[in-house]
């Protein structure tokens, strides 16, 4: 009799001895994976403060002027490569674009630059996708287009894009190409160009609204869809 009670224990036991083999075996086959394409398997370490959140007692950019000879400006014609796997030329694109430029997003298991969050205008890359994220359709509603762009590559922007859930592409400017015909601002921190925070309103690839400096970013989505509602597509 106690013989008849063990054995659906040792059964249940013996499965589920057998089940965490299987995922043990199948996340080692794919960090080795990883490992033949250049990639050694990681441990992800969480980061000491919150990506998705800004901290208090930042300190705000002020305008340098350095976008001042942008509006009027009709765009070059600079194919970029987007998240969705297309090329994006802003210059050819009709009816009213918005495109905001960041530095560059962060990610939850690695610690942001040395000194990040002391130079003006930094923060806030992620808190600034997430807004225009949320108030996308109100953007779509007013007839504008949305993409952001960064001068990470393709890949790094589309962890972002992926793990924010992005309902918009990301363009990839990692070779500067756009950023110097239009001669953007932009900062150097540990041997990467990175654009100042900005957002241009673009109809029919010229420019028609400038916002710089940016800050809060998170407050920055807002602020277009206000702007775009008193200025309409004529």
């Amino acid at each position: 009799m106690t013989m008849s009670l063990k054995k659906p224990a040792v059964t249940l036991l013996t499965a589920v001895a057998v089940l965490v083999s299987f995922f043990l075996i199948a996340a080692y086959r794919r960090g080795w994976q990883r490992f033949w394409r250049g990639q050694p398997p990681q441990l992800a370490m969480p980061r000491n403060d919150n990506i998705y959140e800004l901290p208090k007692d930042l300190p705000v950019p002020v305008d340098d002027g350095a976008c001042n000879h942008l509006v009027s400006l009709q765009l070059p014609s600079v194919a970029l490569t987007s998240t969705g796997g297309h090329r994006v030329d802003l210059s050819s694109l009709k009816g009213r674009t918005v495109v905001y430029c960041y530095p560059r997003t962060g990610r939850p298991d690695q610690e942001i630059p040395k000194g990040w969050n002391e130079i003006p205008g930094a923060r806030g890359c992620t808190p600034q996708s997430c807004a225009f994220r949320d108030h996308y359709r109100e953007l779509q509603a007013l007839g504008a287009q949305v993409f952001g762009l960064s001068t990470q590559d393709t890949d790094y922007q589309r962890e972002a894009s992926q793990r924010l859930h992005l309902p918009f592409e990301l363009l990839s400017d990692s070779a500067l190409t756009f950023t110097r015909a239009l001669r953007l601002p932009t900062f150097e921190v540990e041997g990467m160009t990175l654009i100042k925070r900005l957002t241009l309103v673009i109809d029919s690839g010229r420019i028609t609204k400038v916002f710089y400096p940016v800050f809060p970013p998170d407050k920055n989505a807002a602020a277009v869809i206000e702007w775009l509602s008193a200025n309409p597509v004529k």
